[in-house]
């Protein structure tokens, strides 16, 4: 397992690869560590990229660990675009399952690759901040950045 950890607007994370894939992004105490692998190189420059605005998506190979329902949602977060926002009942419904919004807010509060499964876009049904691993006011930083982002 390999691991670094970068400094982000947002705070430390901590990126951890098993050699093929990313499988964990998770918010962390410093201090810096430099970037070991190729892999973890990548995804610390494209995320690098992403909080200068210069990147939307990522093309970073990813390998969350969870179960057959999680993937589903973590799957259905990807595909939510930039800058925009889901409910937790749209998400369920998306997978399937339109009664599973509390399901859903576990399968994110269980997402092993923060930013990059991006569960921060993720809001309540009457458009609120919910809950986020990494503290709400980096939820609504990155929202924030997000929605200041000019299109391209």
């Amino acid at each position: 397992m390999d691991f670094c950890v970068v400094e982000t607007p947002v705070g430390f994370l901590r990126l951890e690869a098993d050699g093929s894939a990313l499988t964990r992004v998770e918010f962390c105490a410093g201090p810096c560590a430099a970037p070991q692998s190729d892999l973890l190189r990548r995804a610390a420059q494209q995320l690098a990229e992403y909080f200068s605005s210069a990147r939307r998506t990522f093309s970073i190979p990813l390998a969350p660990r969870g179960t057959p329902f999680q993937h589903a949602v973590w799957s259905a977060l990807c595909d939510i675009p930039y800058g925009q926002t889901r409910s937790y009942g749209q998400i369920a419904a998306s997978v399937g399952n339109p009664r599973a919004a509390r399901a859903v807010g576990m399968a994110c509060n269980r997402n092993p690759i923060g930013i990059l499964i991006p569960c921060h876009r993720v809001l309540g049904a009457n458009g609120a901040l919910t809950g986020y691993a990494g503290g709400m006011d980096k939820k609504a930083a990155l929202l924030a950045m997000e929605r200041e982002t000019p299109d391209t």
